[in-house]
């Protein structure tokens, strides 16, 4: 729907040389990692290479220093390639920004410089089988033994699960703290640490590529050195980083809906039914006009919400709401481009065929958006 107001002639720039870089490096072999099921290591090294992973991080530690303007253009640029280049930006805007917000100066020396190369890829690990939404009842537990911690538990859903080289795990410090979010820490768990091993890649209904595996702890050793943050402040951090996550899930939802749209409209201009294009059917244009009019009002909300993003204000029940929002809203429009693809909209060939089965989750991850109108709803007195 247009660049964002703030954007920029370098962030002009900057996005033209990301998309040039995937229209070589990812769009003629994605759909083969949609077949393999996994993006390649490769790949992220080649992020790496190019500057792309972690940009906002400090120079010193080999980042870029650059602002979360341009955290938006790669998450945008990557989601118009596919949904399963979402571990991209929760490497980026997600896990690593706990990494520079809470980790003692020997972590950010230790992890963020193999973060930024591509060398170590993160993942974040809250979701439990028996414990989705609901982090302040997990039961991964963390028991303190001299210099380690012997981590016991199961967590599932995990994005970037089989590449990652590092988790940032969501444990029990303190199973009798009262009330029970009070118990809670974040550990960094490397690969190769005894104890951590990873299931078998997820079977999904979407984004084929992206790996989404299960983490199991069996009484996993890992160095008290490796705590992010203070013990049992976890809960507190999660809080102070959810509103990015979540306006990250906006954004990509966002540029979905465009994407589709545009998929569309090329679409039913080309098609013919009964002699004309099916554009000319007062029935599609009346579903059009409403999906850009949608499209037009996330727009114009998001620009708001980035710009008090980066001003640091607490916008908690905005970014809920567009996080809800912006993702039914996609839902809703990847089955009204489907329908107006007709049959052809069902075919694999078809690019709308995959947005059908990517978008919904996006409703489910960064926290439900049943759970999402809970928030609201506390922060109006409800």
């Amino acid at each position: 729907m247009g660049k964002y107001r703030f954007e920029e002639e370098e962030h002009e720039l900057f996005r033209k040389s990301l998309k040039k870089f995937l229209e070589k490096e990812a769009v003629p072999q994605y759909e083969q990692w949609e077949k393999d099921h996994i993006i390649p290591k490769t790949f992220w090294k080649r992020l790496g290479e190019m500057g792309f992973l972690c940009p906002q991080t400090e120079e010193r530690y080999g980042g870029l220093g650059l602002d979360f303007r341009y955290a938006v253009i790669i998450g945008e640029e990557m989601e118009r390639v596919g949904t399963s280049l979402t571990g991209v930006s929760l490497h980026n805007d997600i896990t690593v920004p706990y990494i520079e917000a809470y980790g003692t100066e020997e972590q950010k020396q230790r992890w963020l410089p193999g973060c930024i190369s591509g060398d170590f890829i993160t993942a974040i690990a809250m979701t439990e089988p028996g414990a989705g939404s609901d982090l302040a009842n997990i039961s991964t537990t963390a028991v303190r033994d001299g210099d380690r911690y012997i981590v016991n538990g199961q967590k599932t859903f995990i994005t970037n699960g089989i590449n990652c080289t590092h988790a940032l795990v969501v444990v029990k410090t303190d199973p009798k703290a009262e009330p029970k979010h009070r118990g809670i820490s974040l550990l960094m768990i490397e690969e190769g640490m005894p104890g951590f091993t990873k299931g078998q890649k997820l079977d999904k209904v979407g984004l084929h590529a992206q790996d989404t595996s299960e983490l199991y702890f069996e009484d996993c050793e890992v160095p008290v050195a490796n705590l992010v943050g203070e013990e049992n402040k976890g809960f507190t951090y999660l809080m102070e980083k959810l509103q990015q996550e979540r306006l990250v899930v906006a954004i990509a939802a966002q540029t979905a809906s465009e994407d589709m749209l545009e998929m569309t409209l090329d679409y039913v201009k080309s098609r013919k039914a009964f002699g004309k294009p099916i554009g000319s059917f007062q029935n599609s244009q009346f579903k059009l006009v409403e999906m850009a009019t949608e499209i037009e009002l996330g727009h114009s909300f998001l620009e708001s919400l980035i710009e008090d993003h980066m001003a640091g204000k607490d916008i908690v029940s905005k970014v809920s709401m567009a996080k809800y929002w912006l993702t039914d809203t996609a839902k809703k429009i990847s089955g009204e481009c489907m329908q107006l693809h007709g049959g052809y909209g069902y075919m694999e060939e078809y690019k709308i065929a995959r947005r059908y089965r990517d978008t919904p989750v996006a409703a489910i991850y960064a926290g439900s958006n049943e759970i999402m109108k809970t928030i609201i709803a506390k922060r109006m007195g409800l």
